[in-house]
């Protein structure tokens, strides 16, 4: 009974499996497609111009300052600005108590005054002396006396005037005055305080932030490296003036719409960092520059009329940490080649070496891309072609 049971199951199960099969040979099979070299998107390395440019950080500096100081003491009346304001060069700041002044010249006024009525009678008698001693009315000795007293008369005066003077330019300084146009900031001292003649501590300070300077630091051997590039040709000057163009970048990241000139350089290396400041100047008309802002400074450098970009997204680096693509050669395989790299431009490298004209460089699909191995170059960006025997998806039916 139980052998018989055995046998009808073993009996189903073969007749369940030749059904399975059957079926399976009436459906058509997919066909799969012939596998092929990988893609990988290239680029062709061409000369190009190429305007090159160094962004170096620095602070921004008044075009001119002055600090606003006494130049004779006194107590201090009035202070006749706003802090804050524009001032006009010759604008009075400070009015110093002018009393002891006053009664200075006026002083030294009188004694100019008894110095020319001296003079005039000491001139009266050396002139009679001079005639009588012609005649031998006086002796030479009193008639050298005479003249003695009139040339000492005359100094007399001239030292009164000069104390006149000097009594008069001590008054008019007691009006201190702004020597420089621009914006002045706080007073240190108020009405009523006691200034001493040219004091360390300045009582105010006036900025010109019509056009504002920037300094900025440069090493001197990218200053070599930039000279040795315009000396050899591979590099050339932009524009005819002498005063290279400067761009700026606020801190924010944004551009200053005014463009600038590179003043100067220093002549000396600072030894500390082996450094050069540079200065350029900058017209500031709606005073957006602000005496000690941080900026940077994009100088342009020169032009290299055939430079050869690389996008950094295809450079990696070998084991010894050099520079490296790789490039479709020839029989279309991949080939690594070291290159040599001068700096960045933008998003790419300026490449200086182990390169030419037509390379192809792999930019898309490095992970397939292993050296000795065929491949399908295509334009980097074009999209992928289809592979033989792949039909197109269907669109999604509507409901």
């Amino acid at each position: 009974m139980k052998q018989t049971t055995y046998v009808r199951l073993m009996t189903a199960t073969l007749l369940v499996a030749v059904g399975l099969t059957t079926t399976a040979c009436g459906k058509k099979q997919a066909v799969m497609p012939p596998s092929g070299p990988p893609e990988v998107g290239v680029i062709t390395v061409q000369t190009q111009r190429v305007a090159l440019t160094t962004e170096l950080s620095g602070r921004t500096a008044p075009h001119l300052i002055a600090e606003v100081r006494p130049q004779v003491g006194g107590i201090i009346k009035k202070r006749l600005f706003t802090e804050g304001s524009d001032v006009k060069a010759g604008q009075v700041l400070y009015q110093i108590d002018p009393a002891s002044y006053e009664a200075s010249l006026a002083s030294a006024r009188a004694s100019q005054a008894r110095a020319e009525a001296t003079l005039g009678s000491v001139r009266l008698k050396a002139e009679r002396y001079q005639d009588l001693v012609k005649i031998k009315a006086v002796s030479q000795q009193d008639n050298d006396d005479a003249q003695a007293s009139l040339k000492q008369a005359e100094a007399d005066l001239a030292l009164a005037k000069a104390n006149v003077e000097t009594a008069r330019i001590n008054l008019a300084y007691t009006r201190i005055i702004a020597p420089i146009s621009g914006r002045i900031g706080r007073s240190t001292v108020t009405d009523g305080a006691l200034v001493t003649a040219s004091q360390a501590a300045a009582l105010a300070t006036i900025q010109q932030l019509s056009s504002m300077y920037v300094d900025v630091t440069q090493s001197s051997a990218e200053l070599l490296r930039l000279k040795q590039s315009l000396a050899s040709g591979v590099m050339k000057k932009d524009s005819a003036s002498s005063q290279a163009r400067v761009k700026l970048l606020l801190e924010d990241g944004s551009a200053y719409p005014q463009p600038g000139f590179l003043k100067f350089s220093e002549v000396t290396v600072d030894q500390s960092t082996g450094s050069i400041t540079l200065r350029a100047v900058f017209p500031n008309p709606n005073q957006t520059l602000l005496p000690g802002m941080f900026v940077r400074a994009v100088l342009e450098e020169g032009v290299n009329e055939q430079a050869m970009l690389v996008p950094q997204r295809g450079v990696t680096r070998n084991p010894k940490g050099d520079a490296m693509v790789m490039v479709v050669g020839a029989e279309e395989k991949v080939e690594p080649r070291v290159i040599q790299v001068v700096r960045t431009v933008g998003e790419s490298w300026l490449v200086s070496g182990g390169l030419k004209p037509g390379d192809r460089i792999i930019l898309e699909g490095l992970q397939k891309a292993r050296p000795g191995t065929p491949v399908k170059a295509v334009p980097f960006g074009a999209k992928p072609a289809a592979a033989p025997g792949q039909q197109p998806q269907p669109a999604a039916a509507k409901k």
